[in-house]
């Protein structure tokens, strides 16, 4: 076997089968001057077997089982085993001699088959169907993990492996020689035939292979083409960028204006730090904004004792409390990645932790949901209905070669369903006689108008003040409440919280890369993306958004659906939320949701958090007793212990409403050390369902024993690889510019 034809035979499968996934590998050279003890030696390290061993590796046993299993009847051609010359590139069966050797004639690009010459040298194949093998270089390595056979319709045999880093091992092509007539009948489809030995563990923690995608990570498909696809990735996911400031302000008793000023604001620090992260962190098109992580601990702090009397400024008091608790955990979320800290906990962090941390972020606002959603039915449930119809029903349906129904499926339906509240408003359906829906319940005095002022007050579309007193042009300012307030029992529930975001985004990360066709991230990469993270939230505490900033889980379910992954379609869509954050009037509309609305689309949002969270889980072994326990184990024990620290708040009862009773018991917790703030902070942690979670998942799962295969630990790029692959060097890699600042930076300190 010449070296020539190694080296087109490799490239030819580079471009065929996986693109870019493997490095440049040096080819094999055959050696004639051998020694059979090395020979054998290095024949079980990749799997085959020689001819100086009459021992069948896992390589032919599980090519047998494929093809037995398959259905695929060539046993009569071929025996059960397939043994393979590793260096002549013979393939024989036991007791028969050699049946196909190398044709080293013209060009050397293949090995044609040898006719009965009658000689009796042994040299004949069965049948006359098999014509010629195409053997690829083999790369020795310490453990051969995927396994892959394939047979195309024109009855060819593709036998391959996949070491432990993603590197294709010996792929060995037997090629049917078929008439001519025949091969022109039947179809090119292939047919590949995953296979998976017992106890052997997937490359990458579960790589799939590139999927099609309409646009690439690094595609420019033009002006137009990046504004639509912009605007569609953020318009898919504006429940998560609008409703939350509809939940926490109310709560900390600000207005309609001070809800479309945090709106505005929300959507200017997005934009920011969306583009921020498509440069300087991971690069993956990934959308940086307020996340759900950080809604339950700011519930937490706004109804700490201290703050529920506060009549004056309550709502600016509370958000610089959370503007320093929100700073302080980003310091510690970008030292985290930015010491390599990052890189340690990677080996500790599997789909097993991901998977109930992000199940019980959502599952964490059950309380919320239907309860607010349920004091204006006639909204609320049309809503939920709608958009499960748009996302379940009619997915499939194909508008103008789009699938509008799945991108847009939270904005269609919000549009819809708020001109219907309108229409009903503008109807009378919530005109009661003698009630104005502008006085606050606390002010009316008969018991009939009383009654009616929840419902007006969450069911009409024209109770909100924010369009009328909202500017037509604001620019949200750092420090625009005041200076933040720092305190250490804030700021210790704030780090834990940042600790659970950062375990999101490992997941979110991994998960990203797959959907945009290149492998993982380096752990180096991901600590740069967590340190980034952490700037970005130090960003949104600065600004007063109420909330950190992190990766948005909805962001990989909208590039999986849409199959656009362009880096600058997230970018030119973060332009466009900026410049409609400057709009005071845009953050007004969006903050007159009616209430019962906004929740009933919360139902759904908090849903889809827990749906995804539980597809993490497809990274390991779903049947697993082991993962299946401690699943289980955490998610229940994260809602039963914080269940406990939550029937600590009887003074609390009568003075707020049922859903935020939950988040009510750090002031009257269980523990009780003789120091309030170590208090209040140990109760907070632990009435959080996600932090207990985590904590019992995490231990569970690094001290129960399981292989990697069971626990899907994420598999990530090594540093070298950058080098190496050209591909992975410009999704990952930093963009020229920065490099030549840090570089001109450095000479100028030596």
């Amino acid at each position: 076997m010449e070296t020539g034809s190694t080296s087109d035979s490799l490239n030819k499968t580079k471009t065929k089968n996986i693109g870019c996934m493997l490095p440049m590998i040096e080819p094999f050279k055959a050696r004639r001057d051998h020694n059979p003890k090395e020979l054998k030696s290095w024949a079980k390290k990749t799997g085959f077997v020689s001819n100086f061993s009459g021992e069948t590796t896992s390589a032919s046993a599980s090519v047998s089982e494929t093809f037995d299993s398959s259905g695929f009847d060539i046993g009569k051609d071929l025996d059960q085993r397939i043994e393979i010359d590793s260096v002549l590139g013979r393939t024989r069966r036991p007791g028969r001699g050699t049946e196909i050797e190398p044709d080293l004639g013209p060009g050397g690009h293949g090995i044609k088959r040898n006719e009965r010459d009658g000689s009796g040298n042994g040299n004949t194949v069965r049948g006359g169907n098999w014509r010629r093998i195409e053997e690829e270089p083999i790369v020795e390595d310490n453990k051969v993990d995927d396994r892959r056979v394939g047979i195309n319709g024109n009855g060819n045999v593709n036998i391959g492996s996949r070491n432990g880093n993603g590197n294709e091992v010996p792929n060995v092509r037997l090629v049917a020689a078929t008439e001519p007539k025949k091969e022109e009948e039947k179809g090119e489809r292939d047919v590949e035939i995953g296979v998976h030995s017992v106890g052997e563990e997937s490359g990458h923690g579960g790589w799939r292979g590139p999927s099609e995608l309409k646009c690439g990570l690094r595609d420019n498909p033009g002006f137009v083409s990046l504004i639509y696809y912009g605007l569609q990735h953020y318009l898919s996911l504006a429940g998560s960028l609008i409703f939350i400031p509809l939940v926490i302000v109310p709560a900390m008793g600000g207005t309609d204006k001070d809800t479309a000023t945090v709106i505005s604001t929300m959507l200017l620090v997005t934009g920011i730090t969306t583009i921020l992260h498509c440069y300087f962190g991971t690069r993956l098109p990934l959308i940086q904004g307020s996340s759900f992580v950080y809604l339950a601990p700011a519930l937490v702090i706004m109804n700490a004792q201290e703050y529920r009397n506060l009549t004056e400024h309550k709502f600016t008091h509370i958000m610089r409390e959370l503007q320093g608790a929100i700073i302080v955990a980003s310091i510690f979320q970008s030292f985290l990645g930015f010491s390599g800290l990052m890189s340690i906990l990677l080996r500790l962090i599997s789909p097993v932790v991901v998977a109930p941390t992000v199940v019980a972020v959502g599952l964490a606002f059950f309380s919320y949901g239907f309860p607010q959603a349920g004091s204006c039915v006639e909204i609320s449930i049309p809503q939920i209905l709608l958009v499960l119809i748009f996302t379940l029903y009619l997915r499939g349906i194909s508008i103008f070669g789009h699938r509008l129904f799945r991108i847009y499926a939270v904005p269609l339906s919000v549009m819809i369903i708020w001109a219907y509240a309108f229409f009903l408003t503008a109807g009378g359906a919530y005109d009661y006689k003698g009630c104005s829906p502008g006085i606050p319940s606390s002010n009316i005095l008969t018991d009939a108008c009383r009654k009616h002022a929840y419902t007006m007050s969450r069911c009409r579309t024209d109770v909100s003040t924010a369009w009328r007193t909202a500017a037509w042009v604001r620019i949200p300012y750092p420090l625009q409440w005041g200076v933040p307030i720092f305190h250490f029992w804030t700021s210790m529930i704030m780090i834990f919280v940042s600790l659970i975001a950062s375990v999101e985004s490992v997941g979110i990360y991994h998960s990203a890369s797959l959907f945009v066709n290149s492998k993982p991230p380096t752990p180096g990469i991901v600590g740069r993306g967590i340190a980034l993270e952490g700037l970005c939230s130090m960003l949104a505490g600065f600004w007063g958004s109420g909330t950190g900033s992190t990766t948005l889980t909805e962001n990989v379910h909208t590039i999986k659906i849409t199959s656009i992954a362009s880096r600058r379609a997230v970018e030119l869509g973060a332009l466009f939320l900026i410049f409609f954050s400057f709009v005071g009037k845009a953050g007004a509309i969006l903050a007159s949701i009616p209430q019962a609305l906004a929740a009933s689309m919360l139902c759904f949002m908090w849903a889809l958090v827990v749906g995804l969270g539980l597809s993490t889980l497809q990274y390991g072994q779903n049947a697993s007793f082991r993962n299946i326990t401690i699943v289980g184990v955490a998610l229940f024990l994260g809602f039963s212990i914080p269940a406990y620290f939550q029937q600590y708040q009887p003074a609390t009862i009568l003075i707020l409403p049922s859903y935020l009773l939950p988040y009510a018991a750090a002031s009257n917790g269980p523990v009780q050390t003789g120091i309030k703030q170590l208090d209040f902070a140990i109760n907070a942690l632990m009435s959080l369902n996600m932090v207990v979670t985590l904590l019992v998942a995490f231990v569970l799962d690094n001290t129960v024993p399981g292989s990697r295969q069971e626990r899907g630990v994420y598999l990530w790029s090594r540093a070298e690889d950058l080098a190496m692959d050209p591909s992975l060097h410009a999704d990952y890699s930093l963009p020229r510019q920065v490099v030549r600042f840090f570089c001109w930076a450095r000479c100028l300190g030596t």
